[in-house]
């Protein structure tokens, strides 16, 4: 589990594909704890395969190459970096799973003040989760949703996240990994027997007393 606040940025060095799966090599001072432990490149939660010195490995598989952009990574590429929460740790973004929904891309990016607000396009199995003033993950960073739009949503990126994540660094067109917020998506699924496929609607709250 992860919190979406990103420790630091590291630099992919080598992408060594397989016949299913690659080895993905990445520089970064973080000290990814043991051999096993969890790693989140870009809000893909991996597992550390190997560790020396300035070098973390991790084995990307066929799933996560298909449902995220890591497929996309080259020598040189940057990314976002953030080690597993700790249950004696401060909770700073929201929670974070690793597990991504789906890609998106950015539409549109233009700048305010000292800030940058990124327009996203996102499939409906994203949209479906997101809400105003709610929380989702864009390449592993926690962003707090300015509005929803139909087929996407916009956000604001303040000067600290400019400076400390790999967002600015991506124009229009730019694919990224979304995670909608997991509560949201617990929540569905507990309705859903409740709700005997309803969904959840001002009748059905009326009836269970919420009117």
């Amino acid at each position: 589990m992860f919190t979406g606040i990103i420790e630091e940025v590291g630099r992919v060095l080598r992408v060594v594909p397989g016949a299913q799966a690659s080895e993905l090599r990445v520089e970064t001072g973080l000290d990814p704890g043991a051999i096993g432990a969890s790693l989140a490149v870009d809000g893909v939660c991996l597992t550390v395969t190997s560790h020396s010195g300035r070098e973390v490995g991790a084995t990307v598989g066929p799933e996560t190459l298909a449902r995220t952009t890591l497929g996309s990574l080259r020598p040189g590429h940057r990314v976002n970096l953030e080690r597993p929460l700790r249950l004696a740790d401060r909770l700073g973004g929201h929670l974070v799973a690793g597990h991504v929904d789906g890609v998106g891309r950015i539409a549109h990016a233009r700048p305010v003040g000292g800030a940058l607000v990124l327009d996203f396009e996102a499939p409906p199995e994203v949209m479906r989760y997101v809400v105003a003033k709610g929380s989702i993950a864009v390449d592993g960073i926690s962003l707090t949703v300015n509005e929803v739009t139909e087929g996407g949503f916009s956000v604001t990126l303040i000067p600290h996240t400019l400076a400390s994540t790999t967002l600015p660094g991506k124009g229009a067109g730019a694919a990224v990994n979304l995670e909608a917020d997991l509560i949201g998506k617990y929540v569905e699924k507990l309705l859903g027997p409740r709700a005997h496929g309803e969904g959840v609607t001002l009748e059905l709250l009326a009836r269970h007393g919420f009117a």
